[in-house]
Order: C-alpha cells, then structure tokens, then sequence
C-alpha cells in the first residue's frame, strides 16, 4: 500500500456501536509507533437524514489537528464501509488507501444501501412507534452474541456506548463517486459471514487477509487485528 508510518489510520467504526470497538487495536497501532484517531460517530443518528453526511462531518471532526497533507488510511468495521466512497471525496483530505475490517465493500459507482432489502423486514419489526431502534445487541438473544466479546464485563461496557439509531439510517442509498477505488485496498476477514465480501475484495484485485474470529474480533484479539492492519498497509496492490 505505502509505508505506514508516514500515514494517520483512520478506525471507523459502525454507527450501530461505539469507538470503543477500535480503542483496543488504536492502542496496538499507537505502541508500534503509528498515528491513529478513532472518530466517534455518536451524533450520526441525530436528526433527519442524509446520515451519511453526518458520518463524513463527523471523522472531519475527528481529524481536527491532524496536518491537512498527511495521508490517511481509512479502516472501517461492519457497515461504516458503506461510508467509504463518501469518505474519500468528503475529507478534502489525501487518502492513501482503505483496509475493510470485516466490512461492507461498497459499490465502485453509484451508490450502495445502508442494508439488503432482505433483512428490512426484520428491522422494521424491531423499530419502536419513534421510528428508533434498539441498541445493536439488544436486537439478539444475548446467547447469539456471547460469544462476541472477551466477557460479560465488557459486553455490557461495549453496549453502554452504543446508540439508538432511526430506522431510516438502514433505508438510506449512500453515494459512491466513481473512482473512489482508485487507491490502495485491502480486506481483513474475521468472521464467516463476511466471506462473500472478502470475495469481492478479491475479484477487485485486492490483498486478502483472515484473522479467524467473530464479527467484533478487534477486541478479543487487537495484537492480531493490529498487526493485520500494519501487513495490509504494507502489501503492494495487486
């Protein structure tokens, strides 16, 4: 991709959480030497849409003191990687590449849903009379998503942060300028029910890597997500 060190990465994380969802590898990131920011994207929701507007306002925000003509390197979890296009034009900032972690692929042109038609039916079951939904992990037994986090401890600290988002968030068509992609890519796969996505990265042509785990495997395992991350910004475009 380049040499990491001379640029900023950039862990977005899922509006449908918290930034303590990458503080973990941020902490990895930071004791190898590189500069990272997490933006938080708790004011996403807020409002009526384009949300997607609010996620490009809001990791501005976080680079705030942030030299202009540093690179970044965006690095996204779950469906903050619709976001990526709008991202890449937004920030008025040059952007060296983008790792999805176990993430949306967004479309190369045009533009990408926040959600497939298929599991609509579902969220709308869960929306309450407010139009809102509830937090992410109170959509599952909690049996489903045990199995997501270190300990009870810190699903409930993890949980604490996460918001209530409207159900419109999920309806919205985010925009991708044609040529977003014209920069260094790469996929990180945890979990199985990404592989499809992690195809994709592959059919584009771009490096793939597997560290075997669940969905949110950033904070069970941030040493091997971290090192992950800094392989993928290290690996020449293909």
């Amino acid at each position: 991709m380049q040499e990491s060190g001379m640029a900023v990465f950039v862990l977005v994380h899922s509006p449908s959480v918290g930034p303590a969802t990458w503080r973990p590898v941020a902490q990895r990131l930071e004791q190898a030497g590189e500069r990272t920011v997490v933006p938080s994207l708790h004011s996403v929701g807020v409002g009526p849409p384009p949300y997607w507007e609010r996620v490009v306002a809001a990791v501005a925000d976080g680079l705030t003191g942030i030299d202009p003509a540093q690179p970044l390197v965006l690095v996204p979890h779950s469906n903050a990687g619709v976001f990526v296009p709008a991202l890449v034009s937004g920030l008025s900032r040059p952007v060296a590449g983008c790792i999805f972690a176990d993430a949306t692929v967004p479309a190369l042109d045009g533009a990408t849903p926040m959600a497939d038609e298929a599991f609509l039916p579902f969220l709308r079951g869960l929306a309450g009379p407010d139009g809102r939904l509830p937090r992410w992990t109170d959509w599952w037994d909690e049996a489903d998503t045990a199995s997501l986090y270190p300990d009870p401890e810190i699903r409930r600290a993890l949980s604490a942060e996460e918001p209530t988002l409207p159900l419109d968030y999920y309806l919205e068509q985010v925009p991708a300028p044609a040529g977003w992609a014209d920069r260094a890519c790469g996929y990180l796969m945890f979990s199985a029910g990404y592989e499809s996505e992690a195809g994709l990265a592959r059919r584009y042509g771009w490096p793939v890597r597997t560290v075997s785990g669940e969905h949110l495997h950033q904070i069970v395992d941030p040493e091997a997500v971290s090192q992950a991350i800094l392989d993928l910004a290290g690996s020449p475009p293909r």
